[in-house]
């Protein structure tokens, strides 16, 4: 995918599942059930240990449509060590210049408007507005009033019987980490995180309807 289509991939699918576990050995699994769910953005993040190779295996194993991207990625040689390995977008907690340049797009971390400003004029399509849970959906509109053209992706701590007030505000995508991943990434139960995939993308359709 083009860095454009990758951004419109992830506005699409209004939801990015953000999987960050202490291994990836039950990646594979979720990711099969978050896409048969229709969540088709999905975010390794490299804390985990196998991260890289999840990457790649995912990669292969998932549709062409999926974006698959990496999360938590601080430096370059992981940003290079990330693409090398299937990733099509980078994602940072905040802005680091050294992790661009490597033919992906890349999604810095901001909080303030100057933070999120800034972020937006270096050239990043989305800006991740973390964390979220230390504001509210009221904030997105806020922003928007002098930050009309920026896309905006709120992430951390969003549950999701609060998606659809989220994405009524006006970002482009929420990203959603453990309230939708639950204990699924360490073995839980997969038709409880198919349940809670489904309650996502109902919300994503009932804010958009």
């Amino acid at each position: 995918m083009t860095d454009l289509a990758v951004t419109d991939s992830i506005v699409r699918s209004g939801v990015v599942a953000v999987l960050r576990a202490p291994t990836a050995d039950y990646f594979s699994a979720v990711s099969e059930v978050l896409v048969a769910a229709g969540i088709t953005a999905l975010e390794v993040t490299l804390t985990c240990a196998g991260a890289m190779e999840a990457l790649g295996g995912l990669r292969r194993q998932l549709p062409a449509h999926v974006a698959l991207g990496a999360g938590t990625v601080l430096t370059a040689d992981d940003a290079k060590a990330s693409v090398d390995a299937g990733a099509a977008f980078l994602v940072s907690p905040v802005l680091v210049p050294d992790i661009d340049g490597f033919g992906v797009p890349v999604y810095p971390g901001a909080f303030s408007p100057t933070e999120i400003f800034t972020a937006s004029r270096a050239g990043a399509p989305l800006v991740k507005l973390f964390p979220a849970s230390a504001v509210g959906p009221g904030y997105i509109k806020d922003l928007h009033g002098p930050l009309p053209d920026i896309r905006i992706m709120p992430t951390g701590g969003i549950a999701i019987a609060d998606v659809a007030a989220w994405l009524s505000a006006g970002p482009a995508a929420v990203g959603l980490g453990g309230p939708l991943i639950g204990d699924a990434a360490t073995g839980g139960s997969l038709s409880a995180l198919a349940a809670r995939a489904r309650r996502a993308v109902d919300a994503v359709a009932y804010a958009r309807s």
